[in-house]
C-alpha cells in the first residue's frame, strides 16, 4: 500500500526509500509490472492484427488496373471512331464524283467522245472573209555617202549665197573697162607670154568671186579671160572651154603666162611647179604650188 503524501504510480517510487522490505508493496509492484507487460502484449497483438487491415488496399489494385485498362480502351475506340469519320468525310466527295458518269448521258456515249467524233471543236472561216496581210514597219537609214552628199550640197548652197552677196558688192565696186572693152581696144597690142604673166601678177590679192570677171572680184576663168583680153585674145568665161581650147604643150616647154588646165579649173603657169590663180571662195589670187599631177598646159596667142 502506498504511503500517503506521495504521487504518481507505485513503479515510479524508489523501493530503497519507501517500502523496500514490505511484501505487500513488492507484490503490488510485481502485479503492476505484470499488468503493464500484459497490456503491452495486448497492444502489440492488436497492432499485429491491425496490419492486414492497412494492407487491404493492395488487394484492390487489380480492380483499379482493370478500370484504367477499360478507360484507355474506350478512349482508343473513341479516337479510332473520330479518325474513321474524318477519313470517310474526305473520301466521300472523291467516291461521289465519277468522271465517267459526269461526261455521260444516260443511255448514250461519252460527251467528250461525241465532241471528238463530230469535230465540234474545229473552226471554219468563210472564203468571203478578207485576209489582211501582215506588214512590218518601214524605215530607212542614211548612208555615209548620203550624209556626205547632203553636207556638200549644203556647202555649195552656202557658197552660192556668199557669191551672190559678193556679186552685189562687185557690181557696185568696179566701174572700169570690162573684158569686152579691152577686146575692142587692147592696151597691149604686141602679144608676149612674159608680158601676159606680168599683167596677171598685178591682180594678186583680188578676192575670189564666183562668176566675177573684173578687178572687183574674179573666178578662175574670169581672171584668165580678163588678162588675155588686154592682149586682144578672146577667151570664153568657162574653165572647161578654156581647158579644151588652145594648143597643148608639155610641162617641159611651158613658160610663165601659159595656161594650166584641169578641166574644171584654170590658172597661169608661174614656173617651178607653181600656179597663179583665183582659187576659191574665201581666198584671193596668189601664187601657190601645183597640188596635183592631173593637169595639162595650154598655150594661147602664139
Amino acid at each position: 500500500m502506498a504511503t500517503l503524501g506521495t504521487s504518481g504510480p507505485p513503479e515510479d517510487r524508489n523501493p530503497s526509500t519507501s517500502g523496500a522490505n514490505d511484501p505487500a508493496v513488492n507484490e503490488a509492484t510485481v502485479v503492476s509490472r505484470r499488468s503493464l507487460r500484459t497490456s503491452d502484449h495486448a497492444r502489440g497483438a492488436r497492432t499485429v492484427q491491425a496490419r492486414p487491415a492497412v494492407a487491404a488496399p493492395a488487394a484492390k489494385a487489380p480492380a483499379a488496373k482493370r478500370k484504367r485498362r477499360i478507360r484507355s480502351g474506350l478512349v482508343n475506340l473513341a479516337v479510332m471512331a473520330i479518325a474513321g469519320g474524318l477519313v470517310a468525310t474526305i473520301a466521300i466527295p472523291a467516291y461521289a464524283f465519277n468522271p465517267a458518269n459526269s461526261n455521260q448521258v444516260a443511255g448514250s456515249t461519252s460527251v467528250i467522245d461525241t465532241l471528238k467524233k463530230t469535230n465540234a471543236q474545229s473552226v471554219s472561216v468563210s472564203d468571203s472573209v478578207k485576209v489582211v496581210a501582215a506588214t512590218g514597219d518601214k524605215f530607212s537609214a542614211t548612208t555615209e555617202q548620203q550624209l556626205a552628199d547632203k553636207k556638200a550640197a549644203a556647202q555649195a548652197a552656202a557658197e552660192q549665197a556668199a557669191a551672190a552677196q559678193q556679186m552685189q558688192a562687185y557690181a557696185a565696186a568696179y566701174s572700169g573697162p570690162s573684158a569686152a572693152d579691152y577686146l575692142a581696144n587692147p592696151p597691149y597690142p604686141n602679144f608676149s607670154l612674159a608680158q601676159v604673166f606680168a599683167v596677171a601678177q598685178q591682180y594678186i590679192g583680188v578676192p575670189y568671186v564666183y562668176g566675177g570677171s573684173t578687178p572687183a572680184g574674179f573666178d578662175c576663168s574670169g581672171y584668165v579671160m580678163f588678162v588675155y583680153a588686154q592682149f586682144g585674145v578672146s577667151l570664153p568665161h568657162s574653165a572647161t572651154a578654156i581647158s579644151d581650147g588652145g594648143t597643148r604643150i608639155s610641162i617641159a616647154d611651158a613658160v610663165p603666162g601659159d595656161v594650166i588646165a584641169m578641166g574644171s579649173h584654170v590658172g597661169f603657169y608661174a614656173g617651178n611647179g607653181n600656179i597663179l590663180d583665183a582659187p576659191d571662195v574665201g581666198r584671193s589670187i596668189s601664187i601657190r604650188p601645183l597640188w596635183t599631177n592631173d593637169y595639162w598646159v595650154v598655150r594661147y596667142g602664139i
